[in-house]
């Protein structure tokens, strides 16, 4: 059967040292590139063209809406989400060319390989922790959230067995700041919502999210790591919690004279 045609959207903003690479695992492969950027102050549209993409500017207001504000713009079918700090392996091109030539799904998840440095973290339930990132786009859509988007679409997920390597966090201290930058954007996510939020709720989510990533997602068996990475994970809840009871409660630091 002949290949179907495959647009990859690139989600990207202030990524100059990731975009060789990551249109590297794509190029000669992805029939149509495409970057959307966000308001990048270096070199990342520059790049991205002289690589051969197509560049479109446009701040993120929402993730779910430039999402699928992103997709809208490919011209093919299938589209394929990425973000600049991940990569394609030859190994799922292989397999996306030889399935969606037959396939009935409307959209596939596919595993991460996700790295903190140079440390793969294959416990804690972080592998393979799928994500849907394949999709017919005019029967898949993002929710318009401003964080963790669910996904909707009409008709069935398939899941695929290759990976896509996503190299998301440098060192523990990256990991650190997008905590911070995601438990911000989680608790204004509940206040928008209308979510109530407790302080015991608040405290209970913090123990069970620890002992989930340590216990029972094996979080063990990475030594110092698991535990490093269940006790970060545990921080997220009580970091959005608290946020959040900042934001309902108007609480504000005296400013500094």
């Amino acid at each position: 059967m002949p290949k179907v045609p495959v647009s990859v959207v690139i989600i990207a903003k202030n990524e100059e040292d990731n975009m060789h690479a990551c249109i590297g695992s794509i190029k000669g492969w992805a029939d149509e590139i495409i970057v959307v950027d966000d308001n990048s102050t270096d070199r990342t549209a520059a790049i991205s063209r002289e690589q051969g993409a197509v560049v479109f500017s446009r701040a993120m207001d929402n993730e779910g809406i430039h999402r699928n504000w992103s997709a809208a713009q490919a011209k093919h079918e299938w589209v394929l989400y990425l973000d600049a700090d991940e990569r394609v392996t030859p190994g799922l091109q292989q397999e996306i060319d030889a399935i969606l030539p037959s396939t009935t799904h409307v959209a596939f998840s596919i595993p991460f390989r996700t790295y903190i440095g140079t440390y793969w973290v294959n416990h804690s339930g972080w592998y393979p922790g799928s994500k849907t990132r394949m999709v017919r786009k005019s029967r898949f859509r993002y929710e318009e959230a401003k964080v963790h988007p669910r996904v909707f679409y009409d008709g069935t997920c398939g899941h695929l067995a290759k990976d896509i390597i996503h190299y998301g966090y440098p060192d523990l201290a990256h990991f650190l700041a997008s905590l911070n930058r995601q438990t911000s954007l989680e608790a204004q996510k509940w206040v928008d919502t209308g979510r109530k939020m407790s302080m015991p709720m608040g405290f209970w989510r913090t123990i069970d999210r620890f002992f989930r990533s340590y216990i029972g997602r094996r979080g063990w068996k990475g030594g110092f790591m698991g535990f490093v990475i269940a006790y970060f994970a545990s921080l997220y809840e009580i970091m959005s919690y608290i946020k959040y009871y900042e934001i309902v409660r108007g609480i504000r630091l005296p400013s500094e004279k």
